[in-house]
């Protein structure tokens, strides 16, 4: 097998860039919102009612108008007839200027009443509600509008329908929702040496894990994940399992990547048609990761070639593979969030290339420190399950000191802008 000359290594930074610039987005459709969970709007939403559509309460307790109890304390209290009951669907009741009526805790604020006194402010005797204190206008009162007002533009397109977005939804009265398609992603994996789980383990073999850590991958960000199998070393099982996945938006391979003499998969994804952008980037761990596009069928398809240690194919996927798909399904935000934290020991590290070294950071009071994992080899799996972040050292520093301040990407944390 004939090498070809490998492209030019790149920066992370620039790796990222030119993933992003090939990517595109999916199409819509439209689901049952209870489908919809940590989907992507593929629309802004403009309320057209208030939220809430009326002045209700915030408390169980007594309606009235402020001016009176007036004066009030608990050397002098002033009763006031309870004239009525308010509770949650009732229609609007009236208060006069001199009674008070039972609230219960969303009820529509009675016609005339500006406030709403706790019960446990109070006591009640003979039909009179007893008040031990004076009352500010406005208390304890959810005005209409206070949380979403009409022609509010509430969500925006992009956005992730969290938990909270599935409430604001369903208080809109928005029982379907468009959102973008979900891509679906192949996943290969490759080499002799692999051993699928339940399955005889021979001497020299070793477990199929990189195929089951980036489904997992795939499913936290919210792809669909095909795992088609293991390709074995040979031209033409790679191919096979290459074509097989071409019906997928993106194509991720594990192993098979370097220069090795079993390594296909650079040779297959150019005899199938792919135009490899990239095959190195200048980071460790994940230095051989290839990533190329094709058309098939005037549809644009990412292939993505991540090495095959299993840090390595899990730091990539988080650096490369992460961006895209997120990007294919439309959202706003697409980057692990970053932070500043002080190292708790001295790192050293060779020149070149950008490191993500796995770390651990923790908070106290307004202070972030953090120290690595371990053992940083990048066969090392614990490492990233032990870890909460990841410690980035520029490419051209050798030396971090203990005490030094140092950028941490979050692993276990969700996008920010």
């Amino acid at each position: 097998m004939i090498k070809k000359d490998k492209t030019p290594m790149i920066s992370p930074d620039e790796a990222v860039a030119l993933v992003l610039g090939q990517s595109f987005l999916m199409g819509i459709e439209t689901v049952p919102l209870l489908e919809a969970a940590f989907r992507f709007l593929a629309t802004d939403i403009i309320s057209d009612v208030d939220i809430p559509p009326f002045d209700n309460s915030a408390m169980d307790g007594f309606a009235l108008v402020a001016s009176a109890i007036r004066g009030a304390s608990k050397e002098n209290p002033v009763s006031l007839p309870i004239t009525g009951e308010a509770k949650a669907g009732d229609m609007e009741t009236k208060v006069s200027s001199q009674s008070a009526i039972r609230i219960m805790t969303g009820a529509m604020l009675p016609s005339g009443a500006d406030t709403v006194v706790p019960v446990e402010d109070t006591s009640e005797s003979d039909g009179m509600a007893i008040f031990y204190g004076s009352a500010k206008p406005g208390a304890n009162i959810r005005r209409a509008g206070e949380d979403i007002r009409r022609g509010m533009k509430v969500l925006r397109r992009g956005d992730r329908i969290t938990p909270a977005v599935m409430g604001i939804l369903a208080s809109l009265n928005i029982p379907r929702v468009e959102v973008f398609k979900k891509p679906d992603i192949a996943i290969i994996a490759t080499g002799d040496e692999l051993a699928e789980p339940g399955t005889e383990l021979l001497p020299g073999h070793i477990r199929n894990s990189n195929a089951y850590a980036l489904y997992g991958e795939v499913l936290k960000c919210g792809g669909t994940p095909h795992y088609l199998g293991i390709a074995r070393d040979s031209r033409e099982d790679t191919e096979r399992l290459l074509q097989e996945a071409s019906r997928c938006d993106i194509i991720i391979t594990t192993g098979g990547v370097s220069m090795g003499e079993y390594d296909f998969v650079p040779e297959v994804l150019t005899a199938l048609g792919v135009h490899i952008i990239f095959e190195t980037v200048k980071m460790k761990p994940g230095k051989p990761c290839i990533f190329g596009v094709s058309h098939v069928h005037d549809a644009k398809k990412l292939f993505f070639g991540l090495p095959g240690n299993p840090v390595s194919s899990l730091v990539s996927f988080m650096q490369f593979v992460r961006p895209a798909l997120l990007s294919l399904m439309g959202a706003r935000k697409i980057r692990k969030p970053e932070a500043h934290a002080t190292l708790r020991e001295k790192i050293t590290k060779k020149k070149g290339r950008t490191h993500f070294v796995r770390g651990f950071f923790s908070i106290e009071g307004e202070k972030i420190s953090v120290a690595t994992t371990g053992p940083q080899g990048s066969g090392i799996l614990r490492s990233m399950h032990e870890a909460n972040c990841l410690i980035i050292l520029p490419a051209e520093k050798e030396v971090f000191e203990a005490g030094e301040d140092v950028v941490i990407q979050l692993i276990n944390h969700e996008e920010i802008e």
